[in-house]
């Protein structure tokens, strides 16, 4: 999107469903038309605007703290695979970026590289050719719709409207005052993911504009059609710990954010509330949860407010 950092990334309950054995081409194929086709409707017809005002701020609060504490601790998952290397990423992340115009992220992942080559446990660096490859074109049959709308379409859904359109935009108003406008949820209802995660993520280490997703696109799409068959070894040597560093600092900014800080003191328990839910369960169930409790304490301060007034 014009001047902002907004990434572009898989979707994470449709991934998980294929990494798991779950989902066949055609039906990949097949979610990936009705999650588009359902967002488009939302963005077109401004339901999806409607839906995002009427979200309390405890509500939204909590969904992004909670998302910021999912990264986190999937990054010190990463990071005490190979503890050494990823404490010493984390450190060595901290003192870069108190440093103006650094680039933390690629010093501190070169130097993970090196560290783990030195220590004789890195993966081995693979002959790197050029082996083109273009996927063929897929048309899912209509079993392969069905069962896919059962499996990956509804849970992405629920997940893409509360954190890749609610959350991000409401992130994007917040790190970008005068341009954050411009990713309105209207505007993020495209058939993609964008991702408050990311969004922090890319802000974190020194994007400011959208030529940072530009040329990170760039980068894979060559990697994914020139070097088809060895991607994957290439991002291998970059020792895990290291990118668990990296998600530990997105993910600690975008759990603490400013509107954690500026709620009332009686919607703490409403934004825990979501943060927990959404860690444990989901963002869906974060969200429909969190808002019931916020009619609930909303409610409650309406009944005792006349109490405290009387003589």
């Amino acid at each position: 999107m014009r001047g902002l950092p907004l990434p572009v990334q898989p979707m994470k309950a449709v991934s998980a469903v294929i990494l798991t054995g779950g989902l066949r081409p055609g039906e990949v194929a097949g979610a990936s038309i009705m999650l588009g086709f359902v967002l488009l409707v939302l963005g077109v017809t401004c339901w999806i605007g409607r839906f995002a005002r009427a979200i309390p701020q405890s509500v939204s609060a909590g969904l992004q703290l909670g998302l910021g504490l999912l990264m986190a601790v999937l990054g010190l998952k990463l990071i005490l695979e190979t503890p050494w290397i990823g404490f010493g990423s984390l450190a060595l992340l901290l003192v870069l970026t108190r440093i103006p115009r650094c680039p933390a992220a690629p010093i501190a992942l070169a130097a993970a590289i090196i560290a783990g080559w030195a220590a004789g446990n890195a993966t081995p660096a693979p002959e790197v050719a050029t082996s083109p490859g273009i996927p063929p074109p897929v048309i899912p049959s209509w079993t392969e719709v069905w069962r896919s709308l059962q499996i990956a379409v509804l849970p992405q859904l629920s997940l893409t409207l509360a954190n890749a359109v609610i959350v991000t935009a409401s992130l994007a108003r917040e790190l970008f005052p005068e341009a954050g406008a411009i990713a309105s949820e209207r505007n993020l209802a495209l058939p993609m993911c964008h991702g408050a995660g990311g969004l922090q993520a890319q802000y974190r280490f020194g994007a400011r504009t959208g030529l940072a997703p530009i040329i990170f696109g760039i980068v894979l799409l060559v990697l994914a059609v020139a070097f088809a068959s060895h991607a994957a070894a290439l991002f291998a040597l970059i020792p895990i710990g290291a990118v668990g560093a990296l998600l530990i600092l997105a993910g600690a900014d975008l759990a603490i954010s400013r509107r954690l800080f500026d709620g009332k003191p009686s919607c703490l328990w409403v934004i825990g509330a979501t943060a927990l839910l959404t860690v444990t369960v989901n963002p869906a169930v974060g969200l429909i949860l969190g808002w019931a409790g916020e009619f609930i304490r909303a409610a409650i301060v309406r009944r005792l407010i006349p109490e405290t007034k009387k003589p």
